[in-house]
């Protein structure tokens, strides 16, 4: 299998995996502070891939030059899952997932100007339709809440969030030296603990820990270890492989594996008219793999 297949098939796990964090995230985000649930689930995560890296003897002094690298890609990284659990409390997950999609275009813009990506026609058409795509979905696919700009609130933070990981796509390949993707995966999410404890601190303090629902406790085990531990594995290692633009294409998929989780939960189905949007950013994305297999890439 060449790398750039490698890379494919790494985001297509990572957008599957993703995907169950909105639906179980929605329902417990209103029980616990984001800042200590984001915390605790970046501690737990760096041990997983810690514990990996050192029984594949990938660990080592040189692994942790610059280690300001770490600790820019962690903040980046636990800024995004802090405002994705704070925009949960409000955003419907489909509606999150729609926002998440918008992520590509952002990605794009910035690693042209951090790497100078440039975008071939077909992938900057993709980008378009998945962002209209998205923003069909956003919007309720109501055209006046379109022309009045109605955005939820949690829709409006997790944008924000969105725009922390756009810029963590490109930062990871710039800031990358050579290690390999557990071993520098492991050094985001343990830079990315340290500031959350510090930052956290309170929330952590006061959270009745004792006292949380059991579904807190499946959601921070799904999260650490599938949707964090997992999925951070999988973006280093397609980053290192396929051009930012294409690795956060796969977060077109989000929508609708979110939609399948909403169905295995039991929360029903989107509007037709929704599904619509949801439809545009899979044939986003099918554009860029049509894209990808032309280029070899």
């Amino acid at each position: 299998m060449s790398p750039g297949a490698q890379g494919h098939l790494a985001m297509l796990a990572f957008s599957a995996l993703v995907a169950g964090s909105f639906s179980l995230g929605a329902l417990v985000a209103n029980d616990i502070a984001p800042t200590a649930f984001t915390a605790l689930r970046f501690w737990l995560a760096a041990l997983v891939v810690g514990m990996l890296a050192w029984r594949r003897g990938s660990l080592s002094r040189s692994s942790f030059v610059a280690p300001w690298r770490y600790l820019m890609l962690g903040g980046f990284f636990a800024f995004y899952f802090v405002l994705m659990f704070e925009g949960l409390k409000t955003a419907p997950p489909v509606s999150a997932a729609a926002v998440f999609t918008l992520v590509p275009v952002m990605a794009a813009a910035i690693a042209w100007f951090m790497l100078r990506q440039v975008l071939t026609s077909r992938m900057a058409l993709a980008l378009v339709i998945g962002g209209v795509g998205a923003l069909w979905v956003i919007f309720r696919a109501d055209l006046g809440a379109l022309m009045a700009f109605d955005v939820g609130r949690g829709e409006a933070i997790y944008f924000v969030g969105c725009v922390s990981h756009a810029i963590y796509t490109p930062l990871v390949r710039r800031l990358n030296r050579g290690e390999g993707p557990v071993t520098f995966t492991f050094g985001t999410l343990l830079a990315g603990a340290v500031l959350l404890l510090v930052y956290a601190w309170g929330d952590i303090a006061a959270t009745d820990w004792t006292g949380l629902p059991p579904l807190v406790w499946i959601t921070l085990a799904y999260v650490t270890i599938c949707a964090t531990s997992i999925t951070v594995v999988l973006l280093s290692f397609a980053t290192l492989r396929l051009p930012s633009a294409k690795v956060m294409a796969y977060t077109y998929l989000t929508p609708t594996w979110v939609i399948v989780w909403e169905i295995f939960l039991g929360n029903g189905v989107p509007s037709v008219f929704v599904l619509g949007g949801v439809g545009l950013t899979i044939l986003a994305l099918l554009l860029l793999l049509r894209d990808d297999t032309a280029k070899n890439i």
